[in-house]
């Protein structure tokens, strides 16, 4: 009986640590990732925002509203007790207000996170693609946000611009 008892809580101490883990751990890689969108958007001359390599492409700056967009959304639905009120598009937005907007909202979500308790981690929520656990829209906010960065480095390529040195863990 002991046995068992100590081979319990050594497994419930593992799984609650490991959570923990996981929101550290999003933590310093959402930081290092808003530090390399923030040096990207800065690395884009303010005439060339609204500069798309196609058509059917998203501007630059649709792009960067795109991306805080996104994260505002997801972060408020789901982990925040706010109703979440889309914005109208940033048209109208300097570089300098753009990137302010971006800085705002990887500190929004990111607070939002550290509120998240362990077990709301594995928690379901209704999502468009099906339920999806909190863990699982931490990971989509993330790969979103690193899909559209992607897009805008070769915007800063085409317009023959060194892309800011990668910021990883």
């Amino acid at each position: 009986m002991k046995k068992c008892l100590i081979i319990a809580v050594l497994l419930l101490s593992n799984s609650i640590f490991a959570q923990v883990e996981v929101v550290s751990t999003f933590v310093e890689k959402w930081d290092n990732s808003k530090d390399y969108l923030v040096a990207v958007a800065e690395a884009m001359p303010e005439d060339k925002y609204d500069y798309k390599p196609t058509a059917r492409e998203m501007s630059f700056r649709e792009q960067l509203f795109h991306i805080q967009e996104n994260m505002n959304w997801l972060s408020t639905t789901h982990f925040s007790e706010e109703k979440y009120v889309k914005k109208e598009a940033v048209k109208e937005l300097s570089k300098a207000q753009m990137i302010q907007e971006i800085k705002v909202s990887f500190d929004k979500a990111k607070a939002f996170v550290q509120k998240t308790n362990d077990t709301e981690l594995s928690q379901k929520v209704a999502f468009f693609a099906g339920p999806k656990s909190k863990l699982q829209i931490i990971n989509l906010m993330q790969d979103h946000v690193t899909h559209h960065r992607a897009q805008i480095l070769v915007y800063l390529n085409l317009n023959q611009i060194l892309p800011p040195k990668y910021v990883g863990w």
